[in-house]
């Protein structure tokens, strides 16, 4: 069977190692298995829940294609679009509002972390963008959605109201409940100044963070200084549990060589971290200096950019207004 595959990333700017391997690595896997028709979105909508400097956002929509592209999705084998651009997204968000309860969307987790203690400061996209989310993914038949755990509950929700509305209105299977892709050996990456904290753009220090288009020396550097205890290596799992910064480290290591975790373990146990360290360096430059030098290299044409955008928003308009259209019949419009 064919998987179509739908996936998001926000241009939020400075997208750095925690996006690249929580994300976008898998996404040039997909793209490179024959069986995957693959959906790419760059989710401005979703964007803009928090304010954003319009000027800003603009580069930072150009960057995320740029970083899409770089780290080697091919835009002949895919769809590449931002959701500004496809009307379709915003008017399928609305009525699938008039599907979702009030009960499913106080539930979500990340709603209640993203607006912290004053929730009645928080715009109301905050809380209703799982619905939009949802939207997204239904439009195009997705099959398969590869999420992170803290999206997995926005999944679920999709699933939900994908089936109300089939059940409402009595149109069985009108809406895929798409299933999550979830990697199994993949460490979230977290700050490199706290192994309990995720890796941010957020975060003030940029020595929290191994960003894509980082120098080299700049990555060796942020390793070098990167937080670490005073123990030698771990030398089982179980030890490593109880050691955030070496998890995390680790982790960051065997996201980007593909060995397992228990491998790593192995290879560096009982080992000074400044003898791993210089290994992980050579590990980050060896995959993120290539994609850093590409980026910074299209970058310097915002025309074929823009180019790959439209015809990424032709393609995308082209599957999702016909479902617009068979949803304008069934809900009576």
């Amino acid at each position: 069977m064919v998987k179509k595959i739908f996936s998001g990333v926000q241009p939020s700017g400075n997208l750095h190692l925690g996006n690249y391997l929580g994300a976008i690595k898998n996404f040039v896997e997909l793209n490179n298995d024959n069986d995957n028709k693959c959906i790419f979105c760059v989710v401005d909508l979703h964007a803009i829940t928090v304010k954003q400097n319009p000027k800003e956002l603009k580069d930072n929509i150009r960057e995320t294609v740029a970083t899409f592209v770089a780290s080697g999705i091919d835009v002949k084998k895919s769809i590449i679009f931002n959701q500004s651009k496809v009307p379709a997204h915003s008017e399928a968000a609305w009525i699938l509002s008039c599907v979702a309860r009030m009960g499913w969307l106080n539930r979500m987790t990340q709603f209640k972390e993203k607006a912290g203690k004053d929730k009645e400061k928080a715009s109301i996209g905050l809380y209703s963008y799982p619905i939009l989310m949802a939207a997204d993914i239904l439009l195009y038949d997705a099959t398969h959605v590869p999420v992170g755990d803290d999206q997995k509950q926005h999944l679920e929700l999709c699933r939900d109201i994908a089936q109300k509305f089939n059940k409402d209105y009595e149109v069985d299977d009108f809406f895929k409940t798409p299933e999550p892709l979830i990697k199994k050996e993949f460490s979230r990456i977290m700050s490199l100044k706290d192994g309990l904290k995720k890796m941010s753009k957020s975060e003030l220090s940029d020595n929290s963070r191994i960003n894509l288009t980082d120098e080299k020396d700049e990555i060796i550097s942020k390793i070098k200084k990167a937080k670490t205890d005073s123990l030698p290596l771990p030398t089982n799992k179980e030890e490593l549990e109880r050691r955030p910064e070496a998890k995390n480290l680790i982790g960051i290591y065997s996201s980007l060589t593909g060995i397992k975790l228990e491998k790593s373990i192995e290879k560096f146990s009982g080992k000074n971290f400044s003898e791993f360290k210089d290994e992980l360096s050579n590990e980050v430059v060896e995959k993120i200096s290539p994609i850093s030098n590409e980026i910074k290299k299209l970058l310097q044409n915002k025309d074929y950019l823009d180019e790959i955008v439209i015809n990424g928003c032709e393609k995308a308009n082209e599957i999702s207004s016909k479902k617009i259209t068979e949803i304008h019949k069934i809900v009576g419009f």
